[in-house]
């Protein structure tokens, strides 16, 4: 038997993708959600990065996207990022969206 939830959404994701600044991750939500790969980007400035790059400990000023997608829509977008990013290595971890509000899920499946 289905939990109601598995009912209403199997298959929408959260996206975790950071940018080296504000406006390319403001490019990069519009162009998404342009080509409705995404029914929404919340784009987070001004956030503090530490990680390895090249075998050094980086910090760096970046922006972070939280998009919402659905699974089946992952490998075009992952496509998308890699085109409009300019990292040479772009951050897309998804994540299962498990419940959330019904009315706000319908709206997210309406506009991909």
């Amino acid at each position: 038997m289905l939990d109601r939830m598995s009912e209403t959404n199997p298959d929408y994701r959260v996206v975790l993708c950071t940018a080296g600044s504000d406006g390319q991750a403001r490019e990069i939500a519009r162009a998404l959600v342009e080509r409705r790969l995404a029914a929404c980007v919340n784009v987070v400035p001004s956030i503090c990065s530490t990680y390895r790059w090249k075998g050094e400990v980086v910090e760096d000023g970046e922006s972070l996207m939280i998009i919402k997608t659905e699974a089946s829509r992952l490998p075009e977008l992952r496509l998308a990022v890699r085109e409009l990013h300019s990292y040479d290595t772009p951050e897309v971890i998804a994540l299962s969206i498990n419940d959330g509000d019904p009315d706000y899920l319908a709206w997210l499946g309406e506009n991909l």
